[in-house]
């Protein structure tokens, strides 16, 4: 038996200390793309703002170093330094210590973010250095760690004395560690977006950013008093209001819920929930709890109203959160998650709790405004006529249909049906295609060509949507189905391909094209995105081949700048691509196709306030924009090279 089929007692390893993070990171930060980078922030800014929740901050700060590094400062009352029973000073045990902190003691605070007692060490153990300044009791005492380890001597077992003071509060400043993230770069638009998004959530705190990296230094104090109304606001700033907004709110079982909604002529729903200022980004049981009360109440007035009768089905739920925008914040002294990041809340209570107060107070306000309840309900109206019309659509243009893998348009198919083996590359243009149908690797690669850019799914109706030719196959071949507002017939579980990969040429419109098609998945197919499964190729620009030596691809043109800054006395014969049809089948192989040298950016949605923003740009009417945010933001999707 080789030493690699050995499994007994030597094969059972204990990781110490930090080193569980740093050798499983996507275990506590989700990953370690930028969008993980970014997550070392939050936890950071998170414990600040349980402070604030705890009724001893009102500022905090975040800078964006020169750097690289990350600063977040607030006023707090300080992270404890005293001697602990474990033997060392607090501090040191809450940014060394997994499972250590002050969340577990309801004296200390009565609603938190951070559950786990594992935000600070995580941060710590995946940062190359993180200084820790501790201003408390009158005096300013200092800690450094380097990748988790503590590097400062003690004094009398306690954390050195730097200084005196008057003030409180925490500045911890840290350095991401380019061997456990792909990208070390924060993402500024991302941050912003996430301290606006809290400080909307914490009408009291005032939040002050700080990106001092470029030319010149930002500088930007998010503080807004109205809270997650004016929250509502900002998101539906664009739109035509059916309504103002509603604000609804109530205490039980110890759980505080405060609701806004508001409703616009743009039939999408767009629910946002959050758990003591953490966005749920895969929502939960308090929105569940919202959805099936509201859907009950507004039933309730639709048969009182005659706008049901008797025979009439009720609303679907769906029905009436079309056009509706809501924010559905709670604070629990218990809250469960789904994973440290925090994605989706499971406590039942919320659904009660919330459930309860909706049926309540929804009630309270519509009886007094009646001609708001009366807009509202036309817009249910409204979207149960186009529901019932999609489904015709739906039932004539699919069901009929059956797919095969061997005859489907222009699908030139794989030949294995492993799904987890399978990609599907989507190529624009014939020709195109066709190299692409000669270069791949027939096994486990399909090639699905497509005429041009796509149809404008924001622009047109469900039954022009389904009856696009090039839509149809892209919906038959993945196999999956699709969902929109009017139902959900989606079945991530049959998804023919673990990978549908985006090739289009390496411009602003070959970006286009991509744009087009991310709107397309990212309206009718949200799962494949969600889910990691949504690629973009990413082909070279130019091919360089010197006098001597081998040729070089080059993927853009910063690329080639440094290319030409390298072989300055060197002579080389440029050959640009204008587009993938001018690469012939082996160049495909090599650049796009090999999964050994190519290179493919995986597509994620970001936070929730951002992703409102993008998504206003990415599905809105105006394709300029929408053109322009993906080809500048091509760089920050992840590598998956």
């Amino acid at each position: 038996m080789s030493k690699k089929e050995v499994y007994d007692e030597s094969s059972i390893h204990v990781l110490e200390g930090l080193e569980a993070v740093r050798k499983r990171p996507g275990m506590y930060i989700g990953s370690t793309s930028r969008k993980g980078l970014n997550h070392l922030i939050y936890e950071i800014v998170d414990n600040s703002v349980d402070e604030h929740l705890a009724g001893y901050c009102d500022h905090i700060e975040v800078t964006l170093e020169k750097n690289g590094s990350c600063t977040v400062s607030d006023n707090g009352r300080g992270v404890p330094v005293g001697m602990h029973e474990k033997g060392m000073p607090a501090e040191r045990l809450v940014y060394t210590t997994l499972h250590a902190g002050g969340k577990f003691d309801r004296d200390a605070y009565k609603t938190s973010g951070g559950l786990h007692g594992v935000g600070s060490s995580v941060v710590n153990a995946l940062s190359t250095d993180m200084d820790v300044l501790i201003r408390r009791e009158g005096a300013i005492h200092h800690d450094h760690f380097k990748q988790g380890k503590p590097t400062m001597k003690l004094v009398g077992g306690l954390l050195p004395i730097e200084g005196r003071t008057r003030e409180t509060g925490t500045t911890v400043n840290f350095t991401p560690d380019p061997e456990i993230f792909d990208v070390v770069k924060f993402s500024a638009p991302e941050v912003k977006s996430r301290l606006h998004e809290t400080a909307y959530l914490n009408p009291e705190l005032t939040i002050v950013f700080r990106d001092l990296r470029g030319a010149e230094a930002e500088t930007i104090t998010y503080a807004e008093p109205e809270g997650i109304l004016g929250f509502v606001k900002a998101i539906n700033k664009k739109e035509e209001a059916v309504c103002d907004p509603i604000e609804i709110e109530g205490q039980d079982e110890g759980i505080s819920v405060r609701i806004v909604f508001q409703y616009v002529n743009d039939f999408h729903e767009n629910i946002l929930g959050y758990c003591n200022n953490i966005f749920n980004a895969d929502g939960g049981t308090h929105l569940t709890g919202f959805k099936t009360a509201f859907t009950q109440v507004m039933n309730g007035y639709a048969r009182e109203l005659g706008i049901l009768k008797d025979k009439d089905a009720n609303f679907t739920g769906p029905d009436i959160r079309n056009g509706m925008t809501a924010v559905v914040s709670i604070k629990h002294p218990d809250p469960r998650f789904e994973g440290q990041t925090k994605t989706k809340l499971d406590n039942p209570d919320a659904a009660r709790v919330v459930g309860k107060i909706v049926s309540e107070e929804i009630p309270h306000f519509f009886d007094r405004n009646l001609e708001v309840l009366k807009a509202v309900l036309a817009c249910a109206e409204k979207s149960a006529k186009i529901r019932k019309s999609a489904e015709k659509v739906k039932s004539n243009l699919l069901t009929k249909q059956k797919y095969s893998f061997d005859s489907n348009g222009k699908l030139a198919n794989c030949i294995s049906r492993d799904s987890q083996k399978c990609e599907i590359f989507i190529v624009e243009g014939d020709s195109a295609g066709g190299s692409a149908k000669t270069a791949r690797d027939r096994n486990y690669q399909a090639i699905l060509p497509i005429r041009g850019k796509i149809l404008n799914v924001e622009k047109a109706s469900i039954d022009k949507v389904l009856a696009n030719a090039e839509i149809k196959t892209m919906i038959n071949a993945f196999g999956c189905g699709f969902s929109e507002g009017y139902g959900n017939d989606f079945d991530i579980t049959k998804l023919r391909y673990d990978k549908i990969i985006i090739m289009a040429d390496a411009d602003v419109d070959g970006a286009h094209i991509g744009t087009l098609l991310l709107t397309l998945f990212y309206r009718y197919m949200p799962e494949l995105i969600n889910e990691g499964h949504v690629y973009v190729a990413m082909p070279p620009l130019y091919k360089v081949v010197p006098s001597k030596g081998e040729g070089e691809y080059l993927y853009d043109d910063k690329a080639l700048d440094r290319y030409r800054k390298a072989h300055k006395n060197r002579n080389f014969t440029l050959q640009r691509y204008k587009g993938l049809g001018e690469m012939d089948p082996q160049q495909l192989w090599e650049t796009t196709l090999d999964p050994k040298t190519r290179r493919l950016r995986r597509i994620e949605i970001g936070d929730a306030g951002l992703s409102s923003d993008v998504t206003e740009v990415l599905m809105g009417t105006d394709v300029p924009p929408r053109r322009d945010f993906i080809y500048e933001h091509a760089q920050d999707a992840e590598l998956d090279v």
